[in-house]
């Protein structure tokens, strides 16, 4: 799926690679289990009911931008350890970091995008990008769903009220 972001995204949620009900929908976060939309409303109060359309417009509209680490990858089902790993193609991260430089900080939905980001995409990036700040949010998946959402919702707050320490993913 193509990511969204335009030149007022400052924030770019980075998940792994979409599940099967998003890939069906061709929308992000389409899996109804899936927290990521409940989130959003909470922090921005973007109804999840919205169609999709008009939520993405949203969250451009609040500077947040959504893509995958992984562009393509052969998955039975849709959780993110039965990704087999040698079939990863990343994305061309270097590519939208030049298109919109003013991403100032990716936020990982959970420890596998941000590990893949690590191994396959930090490599490929020119300096440029070590401004770019880097934080990994507990995934919003319902395969994570030992946190209870008040403390999911209360991490994934980065992404509206401040800015994490400047680290590597």
């Amino acid at each position: 799926m193509r990511y969204f972001a335009d030149a007022r995204t400052r924030v770019l949620v980075v998940g792994t690679l979409p599940g099967q009900a998003s890939l069906a929908a061709r929308q992000y976060y389409a899996q109804p289990q899936n927290a990521f939309w409940r989130v959003i409303e909470d922090l921005h109060g973007v109804p999840r009911t919205l169609p999709y359309r008009q939520r993405v417009a949203a969250l451009l509209e609040h500077g947040i931008g959504v893509w995958d680490v992984c562009a393509s990858a052969h998955r039975p089902g849709s959780l993110d350890s039965s990704i087999a790993r040698e079939s990863i193609v990343a994305n061309d991260f270097a590519r939208l970091y030049r298109r919109w430089p003013g991403i100032e900080l990716v936020c990982f939905n959970g420890a596998t995008a941000a590990t893949l980001y690590r191994k396959l995409v930090l490599p490929t990036l020119a300096t440029a990008t070590t401004q770019i700040r880097y934080v990994v949010l507990p995934s919003t998946s319902p395969a994570h769903a030992s946190m209870r959402y008040a403390e999911k919702l209360e991490r994934w707050r980065i992404v509206t009220s401040g800015w994490a320490s400047r680290r590597a993913p």
